[in-house]
């Protein structure tokens, strides 16, 4: 029985890192996509979007994270993790949406 438990944690954190690793490639693209919806064609709603699906993304690896760990994924702390990367995107993009 002890094996069976093992056998069974072992394959979900393994499974959690092939999860998490496959997130990563979609989320590089979101951060190349934001920055040149940002910087290069100052399109507003692209870079609010890209920026979503990246922030959508960060809480899926952290979800999938721990998941494969076996605790719990409702975390306050996570939630409050994104707010300063989205006061950042809204001070940069302030000059266009008010422009």
């Amino acid at each position: 029985m002890a094996d069976e438990t093992e056998l069974r944690s072992r394959t979900r954190a393994l499974t959690g890192v092939v999860l998490a690793t496959a997130l990563v490639y979609p989320l590089l693209v979101c951060a190349v996509q934001v920055a040149l919806a940002q910087f290069f064609t100052d399109d507003v709603p692209a870079a609010l979007g890209w920026g979503a699906a990246g922030a959508g993304l960060c809480v899926a690896v952290v979800a999938v994270d721990r998941w494969s760990t076996g605790r719990r994924v409702v975390s306050p702390w996570l939630l409050a993790g994104l707010v300063p990367p989205v006061l950042f995107e809204l001070w940069l993009a302030w000059p266009l949406l008010t422009g």
